[in-house]
């Protein structure tokens, strides 16, 4: 159930913000090059259990990639069910999904320089939504969903915060702050205990990002308590 904020500029280039949420207690590995044998000068956000990546970055393609879960309809056996784990670090080097997949369901946002889109599988479908200029929230359903609560309360505050100046990241990470006066449980807060609605997952940490021809910066920061500013 985590969370992304992205502006993507008329000229091309984007910026985002993006929280994961996870178990705490599932062992991760902040943004590093961890893949060097088989994903070559790809920076991410490393899964130990899995292996693989909730974000990846290849600064050199200036390409980058986020996995936020969604719900689905797939009805495989656990035993058959693969990680989504190699989703971000397959997009980053130049291989999106195909359906059908063995994997339960997912929203896959991939940026590169000059535009962005997601990539959502229910089970079922696989289909691309384009994101237009602007700016916009996914989580854990479609694009701008107003149905999302979250989304509903914040994206109007984000939109009002474009980020068009230098400072951009550094507005955001306050709007982002401001929005922990909700308590971490409601269900429109970002930084979020997601485990009264039945998950064990909790807010870890956030990324700033930005990507365009001019190159690729993304930088991470965890949270001091899961699920706390």
């Amino acid at each position: 159930m985590c969370t992304v904020v992205i502006d993507v500029a008329e000229a091309g280039g984007s910026r985002l913000l993006a929280v994961r949420d996870e178990d705490p207690q599932r062992a991760w590995d902040s943004l590093g090059e961890w893949w060097p044998d088989r994903y070559a000068g790809v920076i991410g956000i490393r899964d130990r259990r899995a292996g693989g990546a909730w974000l990846a970055a290849d600064p050199r393609t200036r390409r980058l990639a986020v996995l936020l879960n969604r719900a689905d309809i797939l009805d495989l056996p656990e035993d058959r069910v693969r990680s989504r784990g190699s989703l971000a670090l397959e997009s980053v080097a130049g291989r999106s999904p195909v359906a059908p997949l063995p994997m339960h369901g997912f929203n896959l946002l991939e940026v590169g320089p000059d535009a962005a889109r997601v990539l959502s599988w229910d089970g079922e479908v696989l289909t691309e939504t384009p994101v237009p200029t602007g700016v916009h929230m996914i989580a854990h359903d479609g694009l701008d969903d107003p149905a999302t609560a979250r989304i509903a309360r914040w994206l109007p505050e984000f939109r009002a915060h474009a980020a068009t100046t230098d400072d951009w990241d550094d507005e955001w990470i306050e709007l982002l702050a401001a929005s922990t006066a909700l308590d971490p449980t409601d269900d429109a807060a970002i930084i979020r205990d997601n485990r009264p609605h039945g998950y064990p997952t909790q807010s870890l940490l956030y990324c700033v990002a930005a990507v365009g021809h001019e190159g690729l910066e993304v930088r991470g920061t965890a949270l001091p308590v899961p699920g706390h500013w």
